[in-house]
This record gives C-alpha cells, structure tokens and sequence, in this order.
C-alpha cells in the first residue's frame, strides 16, 4: 500500500518539497499549518485568531483525506510567545475538547513569517474518534 501526498496548492509546497496531508491506511499525518490565507497572515497579533484559522485549515485537510477532527489522535501547537498558551488552548479546546488527543504546545523562536504566532501540526487515525466527537 503506497501514500496519498494530497497538497493545498499553496506555492511552497513545490519550493519546500512536502504535502499538506500524507494518508497510509487508516493514518494521516497534516504538516505544520498556520493563519495564512491567500498568502496573507489572518489576525496579526491575535494569537486566538491565529489558532482558529490554523485549526480551520487542518480541519479541511482532514476532511479531503477522509478523516474528521474526531479522529485526531495527536496535535503539536508551535507558538512564538509561550505567554499566549491560554488564547491558543482555549481554542485548541473548542476543537478538540471530546477528542482530547494527546498534545504539546512548544515555544519557538519563530515561524517563517514574523507575523505567524501559531502553527500546528495534526496526527490521526481513522476510527479513533471518541462517541459524540466530530
């Protein structure tokens, strides 16, 4: 059984040589994904808003792969100000909050944009969605 790579069509995908979401088998792995939109950081300066839009987009690639939030068994939450950690898991948790995958939220020096304060990573697995989860 070979991987699906399924790409966002965003410009640095081919530059940097990665696909939004890898699935093999009942698996799926989505690449670091920030605020941007239409190559525009969401929200500056607004770490919430940075988490929505980011768990938004790992949402879609998610359901273009054929898995749900409900599936996610793991998140990494990459922030550039630590003391943010609050707005970015309350978000985390109106996402998350029946899945409860396991998680890490880690200080970075910072993102490729100065204006990114948030990417996040997400780990899945088909059927490993909690009762009542999405």
């Amino acid at each position: 059984m070979s991987a699906r790579r399924i790409g966002s069509g965003a410009p640095w995908e081919d530059v940097v040589g990665y696909s939004r979401v890898v699935v093999h088998g009942d698996s799926a792995w989505v690449s670091g994904t920030t605020a941007t939109i239409d190559g525009v950081v969401a929200h500056p300066g607004d770490a919430g808003g940075q988490t929505r839009v980011a768990l938004t987009g790992v949402q879609r690639a998610l359901d273009e792969a054929g898995f749900a939030l409900g599936d996610v068994v793991r998140t990494r939450m990459y922030v550039t100000d630590i003391s943010e950690w609050e707005a970015v898991g309350r978000v985390h948790g109106e996402f998350f909050g029946d899945v409860r995958p396991a998680t890490a939220m880690v200080q970075v020096a910072a993102l490729i944009d100065p204006a990114m304060l948030v990417e996040i990573e997400a780990d899945a697995v088909r059927g490993a969605a909690v009762r009542g989860a999405a």
